[in-house]
């Protein structure tokens, strides 16, 4: 089974049927015992990229939002039947020149990681991608807000919508998840594993 744990904050490690294990921005909370077959980081900011907590597996690779996008090219990746694409993200904090999102396919499933970013022109083109997860931020301060982010899950429209980055500074904060008005809602807390599903 193909599982996601929420690490909290903006982290989580996503492992797939056949034991490959995938981090996503590396820096809260626990569950970093497992070597990495792949690490993505959405930006350099300090709470995205602690790739020190992470023991990697020969051959593991890394994708920063340098190798993802190059030259105002968001690109795709294909390690070892895992499908990584990089897209858009961006917002008054964050730069659409160094930050990035991605669309992992993996054993049928296909995660959308949004990264820090707000609502996007390219969002516009997910719902007929058949999404089955997307996880997306909601801070407010750094991000956009709990209205905006439900905007976005209506327009991505995935079979599953998980809130993540929505206390700056804190792993998680629950109330404020269980506000998100937001279609297909999955509340996923620090350190609860789920299976993914197709």
């Amino acid at each position: 089974m193909t599982k996601l744990l929420y690490q909290g904050h903006g982290s989580y490690r996503i492992t797939t049927q056949n034991g490959q294990v995938i981090y996503v921005d590396p820096y809260a909370g626990e569950g970093y015992e497992l070597p990495a077959d792949i690490v993505l980081i959405t930006h350099n900011h300090h709470d995205h990229n602690k790739i020190e907590l992470i023991t990697q597996k020969n051959g593991c690779k890394i994708i920063t939002n340098k190798e993802a996008l190059t030259n105002g090219q968001h690109n795709k990746f294909s390690i070892d039947n895992i499908e990584i694409e990089a897209v858009e993200a961006k917002n008054l904090m964050h730069n659409s020149k160094s930050c990035v999102g991605f669309i992992i396919t993996i054993d049928g499933i296909q995660i959308y990681c949004s990264g820090d970013t707000s609502k996007t022109q390219q969002m516009q083109t997910f719902a007929k991608r058949k999404i089955n997860y997307a996880l997306l931020c909601g801070d407010g301060v750094f991000n956009m807000g709990l209205k905006e982010a439900a905007e976005c899950a209506k327009l991505i429209d995935a079979k599953h919508n998980i809130l993540i980055h929505v206390k700056p500074g804190k792993l998680f904060d629950l109330p404020k998840v269980q506000k998100w008005d937001a279609p297909n809602k999955l509340i996923v807390q620090p350190n609860e594993e789920i299976d993914l599903l197709p």
